[in-house]
């Protein structure tokens, strides 16, 4: 499995891992090796998310914890902090000024990354008004961000009867974001759970008008969303 990931895709991987919500969530017990979680959201084998992680950990990016876990050091971080936003930046620009879908923004963004520098970005901020999220919901600035994440939830974690809003979506798995799209789980999208079964793979929402929609277990942990209050 060839890995043409740059390390700038990395450490946004490993950000989202190290501020997780939903389907960036460890699931089970104890929490799984990093480069599985890794291999599995980039799409490449153990060995070579390995082999990156050691490059990342030699060039001071990432460091080891008390129980040997993969650390963002305060310079990977800042870095890894700075990929986010830029890729929420160039998603606005492909979707605001040169018509591509959410989904389709997301790919060509990660593509783009590369080419613009830190300079381009602001001037493209400027540009764009200085807006405040990526077309699937994410804040541009990461402080506001994690901020956030106490706020919400993923879907599958809601109970039936629960009445909640679409805040953000998952956007690592691209087949999924644009299942999204196509049935309408959009930020801003009002919604109940009108029948949750983790154990059976089903839940299933009512969005207002638009009826219902059957959603897999891993849809629902990568949508999140703000419960309304009681």
């Amino acid at each position: 499995m060839a890995d043409r990931h740059s390390i700038d895709e990395y450490l946004e991987t490993i950000y989202f891992l190290a501020f997780p919500i939903g389907e960036y969530t460890p699931k089970g017990a104890g929490s799984p090796p990093l480069a599985s979680r890794v291999a599995e959201m980039l799409g490449v084998s153990r060995a070579s998310a390995g082999e990156m992680l050691k490059r990342l950990e030699a060039e001071g990016l990432i460091e080891r914890g008390a129980k040997k876990e993969a650390l963002l050091t305060a310079t990977g971080r800042a870095r890894a902090e700075r990929v986010v936003r830029k890729h929420r930046l160039i998603e606005r620009l492909l979707t605001d000024f040169m018509g591509y879908t959410g989904a389709e923004a997301h790919v060509h963004a990660d593509e783009l990354g590369d080419t613009f520098s830190d300079e381009m970005i602001d001037r493209i901020d400027v540009k764009l008004g200085h807006p405040e999220r990526c077309p699937h919901g994410w804040p541009v600035d990461p402080d506001v961000e994690q901020a956030e994440n106490a706020e919400l939830a993923p879907l599958a974690a809601l109970a039936a009867g629960t009445s909640a809003t679409i805040v953000r979506l998952a956007e690592h798995d691209g087949e999924l974001l644009h299942w999204f799209y196509a049935n309408g789980l959009v930020p801003g999208q009002e919604l109940v759970v009108t029948a949750a079964e983790p154990a059976a793979d089903q839940f299933t929402v009512t969005l207002g008008t638009d009826g219902e929609r059957a959603i897999s277990e891993k849809a629902a942990a990568g949508l999140f969303v703000r419960p309304s209050s009681a």
